[in-house]
């Protein structure tokens, strides 16, 4: 919250059209946001989803490839739940780390989407309809925004209200005792992949409807994006600690910062540069990250005061 803060009253200062902007800005921030809340129900058990940049991309050119759009937003979707289902089947049944097999995943998925777009982006056939989605419904509320508003509030009752969606914090707090309590954690970390793949080829098929083309190197830049969203908010990588509240505060700090950074003319690589600076300032500011060192120096002081006398 203080780095939400901290960016607006920057930005307001240096870049105050960015306020003015409100379909650009809210449409960056739901962009982020959409795959940072899917991404968030993985880390809150301790796990990670590296693919989801990718199934954006694939889900988007499988869409785009089918001439029924309907057909062709179902086949995305599913799309999306079958990759969350392959993850969490290597994590939880097979056994790999979570960052290994999604990151195999990752590469699987971009190989997919260009072999099936034949390396070169793929036309909606009926392209009125992608034109007609991105234009605002209520004010300045696009479909992209007003998904995004539903996803928030469909997942936030899920961790928070949800037998099952509470049950995360418990699987990544600690496994073990997860179990021991009852809880059926291979189920939990299929159901967590699962909304992950899912959110993310929903945002593949906003992105897609929104250009009226799939391109199957989309999503390059929202990985790491939707992460730093994610630990920005407050989300403890090891899981068991963090909230979707937290994930938005996260996703609007970088929508507004990505915004005005655009808007003072500075190229992407550039703005990768200034989100990689704000994730590790808020890993290394984290309150645990904080007493993770500070115990760390604590032993390393008691070895060295052994050392003599031993």
């Amino acid at each position: 919250l203080a780095l939400l803060a901290v960016i607006i009253i920057v930005v307001a200062l240096l870049e105050p059209l960015v306020f003015t902007a409100y379909q650009v800005t809210l449409g960056r921030i739901a962009l982020v946001g959409i795959v940072a809340l899917g991404l968030t129900a993985v880390i809150l058990m301790g796990e990670l989803d590296l693919s989801v940049a990718s199934t954006l991309a694939v889900s988007g050119v499988i869409m785009a490839s089918i001439p029924d759009l309907t057909l062709g937003i179902i086949a995305a979707l599913a799309t999306g739940l079958i990759v969350g289902v392959i993850n969490a089947f290597f994590v939880s049944v097979v056994g790999i780390n979570s960052f290994i097999a999604t990151l195999g995943m990752l590469f699987a998925l971009r190989g997919l989407a260009f072999v099936i777009s034949d390396e070169a982006p793929v036309s909606l056939t009926n392209k009125d309809v992608g034109i007609a989605f991105g234009q605002p419904l209520i004010g300045p509320l696009t479909p992209r925004i007003l998904i995004f508003v539903l996803v928030f509030i469909a997942i936030q009752v899920f961790v928070s209200r949800v037998k099952a969606g509470r049950e995360f914090f418990a699987v990544g707090g600690n496994r073990q005792a997860a179990r021991d309590a009852g809880i059926p954690v291979t189920r939990r970390i299929f159901t967590g992949f699962m909304i992950s793949g899912f959110v993310a080829s929903l945002a593949g098929v906003i992105n897609t409807l929104e250009r009226t083309t799939a391109d199957p190197t989309a999503g390059s830049t929202v990985l790491l994006a939707s992460f730093a969203a994610a630990i920005i908010g407050g989300n403890y990588l090891k899981g068991g600690r963090g909230s979707i509240v937290g994930t938005l505060i996260g996703a609007a700090a970088l929508g507004i910062l990505q915004v005005a950074l655009t808007l003072s003319g500075v190229q992407v690589p550039v703005q990768q540069i200034f989100i990689g600076v704000i994730l590790l300032v808020a890993v290394t500011t984290d309150p645990n990250s904080l007493r993770s060192v500070a115990g760390s120096l604590r032993t390393l002081r008691q070895g060295r005061a052994k050392s003599p006398g031993s």
